[in-house]
């Protein structure tokens, strides 16, 4: 499983021009799986995201979690994270979970999300073309894997 995590002040996914999904302060999270990706991976993930310490406190130092500041949560599937650019030039996802796969982790990982976020936890739509858009607050941005 990796995440590409972006701290923003607001953020939007839309699909055929139609908002989906849209959060205020908090992070977004670029997620893609893999064949070997199982239950405990996606605990481990979504502590990992609640859990991480990437919002300024009083003095400005990276000290508050998304628990600690109430914030939102915009969950975006990406299998293009696990794409291969090592030979030629067009990339291979040989090593993204297949849709059968994927489309459970990516449900059970919202799940988790919404079991223990303090605000929203948005999501796009698996699969659909979209358009995401963000203000990265910072920057900062993150990848974690598991």
């Amino acid at each position: 499983m990796r995440v590409v995590l972006q701290r923003v002040s607001e953020a939007s996914v839309s699909i055929a021009g139609e908002v989906v999904g849209e959060v205020g302060p908090g992070l977004v999270l670029l997620v893609g799986f893999t064949q070997d990706d199982e239950e405990d991976r996606l605990r481990w993930m979504a502590e990992k995201v609640l859990g991480l310490r990437v919002f300024s406190d009083e003095e400005g130092k990276m000290n508050l979690s998304l628990l600690d500041t109430d914030g939102d949560v915009l969950v975006i599937s990406q299998f293009t994270l696990y794409g291969d650019t090592r030979k030629g030039r067009r990339p291979s996802f040989v090593h993204a979970a297949h849709p059968d796969v994927a489309i459970p982790l990516y449900e059970r990982f919202l799940q988790l999300l919404r079991e223990r976020a303090p605000g929203r936890v948005e999501s796009g739509e698996f699969g659909a073309m979209m358009d995401v858009a963000l203000v990265n607050a910072g920057p900062v941005t993150l990848v974690l894997e598991r």
